[in-house]
């Protein structure tokens, strides 16, 4: 350090300070000599003394003349009502034994799952489908709270001319949207990703609000190797997550916050957790920095799992407390539930192990529970295959996989013992994209 900046340190040292607090602001007067460029140093380095232990005040402002520092102060974002409405949404979604059906593929994503059942990717097929899904009967209110709709399916219809959000929100299930519009590259990272979407948002959530939507879902994509994720992707990720959060909340709009750690790569355990606890503690903070109201919304993270490619195969307790304990770190208890994405997991697999985090016998302050894509409908769409003879079986798969997954989130799951079949089936793809 310079030898006038350590004379200017040391005399502001032994400068007479007087301080007050005054309806959130501290007003510090300084003796008269030190250089204002120099007093504005000081602060940061006396706050960083403060913090580090050195004696002395936390809050010092030395300057040529009394200056008046104005504390943070959250200014009110959303009025009572307004967080009555987003809290009651939320706890309806997570409600004792429901999770969320993730219908919200993109076409593109569509495109692949009819190709692996010779079934072209049209508009009518997509719609047959998700009518396919959505004509399960009252079985699934018991075990479904949520459903997360794509763009194009909000606005269709069933065979009887009845959209498809009324025949959701008449089972008393909440009606969701996926409102990002996919990744793209970040630049100058190793092939790290950024979700685009927030132009036009705010107008997008007020229209999806009036056609019966009450949550919506965004996605963020991380990946781990050697180098990733780099320090500017969880940053990135995180701000624009809370930025979608704050815009869907000012719009009466539940949002479900998706930080996605991908399973690709041959990477242990151990090594998931530790990216787990970073991304997601980045993730809440940007959230409280953009006065997110928690208690409005809903988290949907991966499980902490090892890499596809790991050589070491854990077991679902394993898996459970790893999990438990990342969240314990990382959430506050003020989120209402953690929704989990099923990461390619086969249907039998993301059951058990959402059955095992809900015995860890550490506490849990939050719903855990579901919010699956792949992992319930695997079998279902195995056994519709595009035939419309086959819908009612296809329909029974569906509910099959609703009700174990009920279960599962509340720790009653005891296994199917299904070692065969479309629900032993990995679904993993890699680099998952919707």
């Amino acid at each position: 350090m310079p030898e006038l900046q350590q004379r200017q340190i040391q005399a502001a040292s032994a400068t007479y300070t007087t301080a007050h607090s005054n309806a959130g602001s501290l007003t510090h007067c300084a003796r008269p000599g030190i250089e204002p460029a120099t007093s504005w140093f000081l602060v940061g380095f006396i706050n960083h003394c403060a913090m580090m232990g050195t004696p002395g005040s936390s809050f010092y402002v030395l300057s040529p003349s009394c200056r008046t520092v104005t504390m943070p102060h959250s200014y009110p974002a959303l009025s009572a009502e307004q967080k009555k409405e987003l809290s009651d949404i939320a706890l309806r979604i997570v409600a004792p034994g429901k999770g969320i059906l993730a219908a919200d593929e993109s076409v593109g994503s569509m495109a692949k799952r009819l190709s692996q059942i010779g079934v072209e990717n049209t508009e009518e097929n997509r719609r047959l489908y998700r009518q396919v899904l959505f004509s399960a009967d009252d079985r699934v209110k018991k075990c479904i709270g949520g459903v997360i709709f794509f763009h194009e399916t909000l606005y269709q219809k069933d065979d009887n001319g009845v959209p498809f959000v009324r025949t959701i929100q008449d089972k008393g299930i909440v009606v969701g949207i996926k409102v990002d519009k996919g990744v793209v590259p970040l630049a100058g990272t190793d092939g790290e990703t950024t979700t685009q979407g927030l132009d036009g948002l705010s107008e997008r959530c007020a229209q999806y609000k009036k056609d019966g939507a009450d949550f919506a879902k965004w996605r963020c994509v991380l990946k781990i190797s050697e180098r990733t994720p780099s320090a500017l992707a969880i940053l990135e990720n995180a701000n624009v997550l809370a930025r979608y959060a704050s815009i869907c909340q000012q719009n009466g709009i539940v949002p479900i916050v998706e930080p996605e750690i991908l399973p690709d790569g041959d990477h242990d355990l151990k090594r998931c957790q530790y990216v787990t606890e970073k991304v997601l503690a980045a993730v809440y903070k940007a959230l409280n920095d953009h006065h997110v109201y928690l208690e409005g919304t809903l988290l949907k993270p991966n499980m902490v799992t090892p890499g596809h490619a790991c050589p070491i195969k854990y077991s679902p307790e394993e898996i459970a407390m790893a999990t438990v304990t990342a969240l314990r770190r990382t959430v506050p208890p003020a989120v209402p539930g953690v929704t989990f994405l099923s990461g390619g997991q086969s249907e039998e697999e993301a059951s058990l192990n959402l059955n095992a985090i809900n015995r860890c016998p550490l506490p849990r302050p939050w719903a855990l529970t579901f919010s699956y894509g792949r992992a319930l409908q695997a079998s279902a769409l195995n056994a519709w295959r595009g035939q419309q003879d086959n819908a009612g079986a296809a329909t029974e798969e569906f509910i099959k996989r609703a009700e174990v997954n009920g279960l599962a989130a509340q720790g009653k799951y005891e296994g199917g013992g299904e070692d065969g079949g479309a629900a032993a089936q990995s679904l993993y793809i890699a680099n998952h994209a919707y």
